[in-house]
């Protein structure tokens, strides 16, 4: 059998590798016409669009992979089932079982590197893409972060203007507590001109500004030129990172973005079904050619073509159950974790199911 494996594996891998390099260059091919006008209008170089799409098609891939891995599958058993070399297959005593067993392998192992791939490789190319957007093709965006505003712990809220990564410094800070009793009574404030991070002794100064107390109907302030922050919970990484959009965390970053919500008593939901979304959507090439290959390992009056359809139509039915189920899991009608998964589940009971259905 292992050169029966070998065969059926090579013309897998292939039909995989030649479905990701079409999908990809018809994707990138769509967006290079949209952007056209805003190429032209912004005098983008050539090789800065090159720059631009080498490092959008990790996230095409990853879209793209599940579609690819499914229509190699369907494309090598239906190939196989039209020229009567499943036929000789099983006669041989070959199960179809058996006969998926070199798909599903390869299928797994293709989702186990998909989860690096799309957890860590993916958002490291589209923070290379969004900053050249923000560069070349949307102009007066710097890289510096503006406008943050985010809640250091239960009772502690911090408003940020500007945030200067080159030299560590925050411009025109607010920083309110309030009552842990009675989150909406206020309990201090502190404003200043700016908050400067001392890499040394690992806190914030704040510079030029003034403290407020509050303390039922009265109030007291008082107004100072250096004022060492000890209690505040956040590093100039951090600032830099509740900038970062989801799609430019990696695993390892979701992950600590998460207990850091946690800690500031913020709901998480969104930033969990993210996280395992990412693991759950890698398995989805396994997921689709099992539901999938044993429709195609059996030879059908309608023909290859309607097999081709009927299997993409499969494929797109498991992205749209994935993201409307997203949408419940962030309205916190589900389960983070359960919200991730689902779809899988639902195509693997529907594989389990239809399975012993299929002409053996």
């Amino acid at each position: 059998m292992k050169i029966l494996d070998r065969y059926l594996v090579k013309q897998f891998i292939q039909t995989i590798f030649f479905g990701l390099l079409a999908f990809t260059l018809i994707f990138v091919v769509i967006d290079a016409m949209e952007n056209l006008d805003d190429f032209i209008d912004q005098n983008v170089t050539a090789d800065i669009i090159f720059h631009y799409y080498l490092v959008f098609s990790p996230e095409i891939i990853k879209l793209v992979t599940p579609i690819a891995v499914l229509f190699a599958a369907m494309f090598t058993a239906g190939k196989a089932a039209s020229t009567s070399e499943l036929t000789a297959i099983k006669a041989s005593g070959v199960s179809l079982l058996r006969f998926m067993a070199p798909f599903l392998i390869t299928s797994f192992f293709l989702s186990c590197f998909s989860i690096y791939f799309s957890g860590y490789v993916v958002p490291m190319a589209n923070k290379t893409k969004l900053n050249i957007e923000m560069t070349y093709l949307k102009k007066g965006l710097g890289s510096s972060s503006a406008n943050i505003f985010f809640q250091d712990s239960r009772n502690r809220i911090v408003s940020i203007s500007f945030f200067d990564n080159a030299t560590n410094t925050a411009n025109r800070v607010s920083i309110q507590d309030f009552d842990a009793q009675n989150l909406n009574s206020m309990t201090g404030r502190i404003d200043a001109l700016k908050l400067v991070y001392d890499s040394t002794s690992h806190l914030w100064m704040a510079i030029n500004g003034s403290t407020r107390n509050f303390s039922g109907e009265k109030q007291s302030a008082s107004y100072f030129k250096n004022l060492q922050l000890g209690d505040l919970n956040f590093t100039p990484k951090d600032l830099s990172s509740k900038q970062q959009k989801p799609v430019e965390m990696n695993l390892d970053e979701l992950n600590d973005l998460i207990d850091s919500q946690k800690k500031a008593g913020n709901n998480p939901a969104s930033t969990q079904i993210e996280y395992h979304s990412r693991i759950a959507f890698s398995m989805a090439s396994l997921i689709v050619v099992l539901f999938g290959l044993p429709l195609s390992a059996n030879r059908r009056k309608a023909g290859l073509a309607a097999q081709v359809g009927l299997n993409i139509l499969i494929t797109f039915i498991y992205l749209v159950f994935m993201k409307v189920s997203q949408a419940f899991g962030k309205n916190g009608s589900l389960d983070p974790v359960l919200t991730a998964w689902i779809a899988n589940l639902v195509f693997v009971a529907a594989a389990l199911i239809n399975f012993p259905r299929v002409k053996q």
